[in-house]
């Protein structure tokens, strides 16, 4: 097995314009509001309410 250390320092850095948008509060809402809207529609998807007979 490899030395985690290693696996570590070989890693790729983020570039300066990464490290900009990761501290950009806008776009860290923006990210926010389109992943919770995501998941909203997955969960939405994934409940059936149960089907009722009418008589």
């Amino acid at each position: 097995m490899e030395n985690p250390n290693e696996s570590i320092a070989r890693a790729p850095l983020p570039t300066p314009k990464t490290l900009k948008q990761r501290s950009n509060i806008l776009i860290q809402f923006t990210r926010f509001i389109a992943i919770n809207l995501k998941m909203i529609k997955m969960i939405r998807k994934g409940h059936h309410p149960m089907e009722r007979k009418v008589k």
